[in-house]
């Protein structure tokens, strides 16, 4: 056989081979993808989809819907630009998305999300999250300054976790980081609302942001006493646009602390079993945060970038956006107990 129909015939079957190859890769790619919806959402074959791509599962989300809050925390990185909240039906349909998407967990955040509850919009949120969606953990965040027993009564048997922002144990301290609202104290209704947790059956925790103000204070004592099941220290962070940078409503750089001054106020602790870490670093890539319209924002780059709205474009194409690392969000410990049935506590 001549030398040019010799290469011809090889290029025809290199050429059948690797199309052979494509189809039974696609093939398989949509076995997988098949595969891990079937199971629910807790095979890692969910994290590819029908292209071979991978694809990310929505499994906790921080749902921030609103920007107000009645607290003026210095530091404070989702600034209240707008006072727009959704429509409660347009909210549940958002949820709903992420459910079936995998969603398992949902945090409901601010701004203060209780600023918002004359009407009974987060109550009706966390009662539909945890009754129809039947998701295992629904938690909220909140300064925890408006918080009244009535709304323990009627949505606590809905809540699994409810996070108590709180600074500092010295009421001039909290004074000075703006952690507080005319002559109310902060740390009188910290123990307060943690009784009512106990009393309603709600895992209690406490975030506290370490900062300019607090990084010297020693919480050993007040930490053990409150006895919340998970404290998250969180290192004081900048995002341009929000509390830092021209277009800032805040400027939190007199608030920044050093990654060394935040390792040796967690060396402080290291005796405190509930405590949870979270530095600049793991902190900025490994949460998937919903802003008031139920866009991802992407904090890659020091600011927080817009996705579309799940609303318009669905889950999977706006999650691609989020920046979202899900190693992360492993390694800072992401994923726990946290569905109150599971906890074992002792009420």
């Amino acid at each position: 056989m001549p030398l040019s129909p010799l290469v011809a015939s090889l290029k025809m079957l290199l050429h059948l081979c690797v199309s052979a190859l494509y189809s039974l890769g696609n093939a398989l790619s949509k076995l997988i993808w098949i595969k891990g919806a079937r199971d629910g959402g807790t095979s890692p074959a969910q994290w590819v989809d029908r292209n071979g791509q991978q694809a990310m599962t929505p499994t906790s989300v921080n749902y921030h819907f609103t920007r107000k809050c009645n607290y003026k925390c210095g530091f404070c990185f989702h600034t209240a630009k707008t006072s727009f909240v959704l429509p409660l039906d347009e909210a549940k349909r958002g949820l709903k998305l992420l459910k079936e998407s995998g969603m398992e967990k949902i945090n409901f955040s601010g701004g203060e999300p209780f600023i918002h509850d004359k009407g009974d919009f987060l109550g009706q949120l966390v009662q539909f999250c945890k009754q129809d969606l039947q998701l295992p953990s629904v938690s909220i965040v909140s300064n925890g300054s408006l918080i009244k027993e009535k709304w323990f009564q009627k949505y606590g048997v809905y809540l699994d976790i409810l996070a108590v922002s709180c600074d500092s144990f010295d009421e001039a301290t909290n004074q000075l980081i703006g952690r507080t609202q005319g002559r109310k104290s902060h740390i009188e209704g910290l123990f307060k609302i943690r009784t009512w947790c106990q009393q309603y059956r709600v895992a209690f925790k406490i975030n506290s942001v370490i900062n300019t103000f607090n990084v010297d204070e020693d919480m050993t004592e007040s930490i053990a006493e409150l006895g919340p099941v998970r404290w998250k220290v969180f290192q004081c962070l900048l995002i341009d646009g929000e509390n830092a940078g021209e277009s800032a409503l805040r400027e939190a750089e007199r608030f920044v602390v050093s990654d060394q001054q935040f390792q040796e106020f967690l060396s402080r602790h290291s005796g405190v079993s509930c405590l949870v870490p979270e530095s600049n670093e793991k902190m900025r890539n490994s949460y998937l945060i919903l802003d008031e319209y139920m866009r991802f924002l992407d904090c890659r780059e020091g600011r927080k970038d817009p996705s579309k709205s799940i609303l318009d474009v669905g889950v999977k194409e706006a999650i691609r956006f989020s920046g979202f690392d899900e190693n992360m969000f492993l390694m800072r410990g992401g994923k726990y107990l946290w569905s109150k049935a599971d906890m074992k506590l002792e009420w």
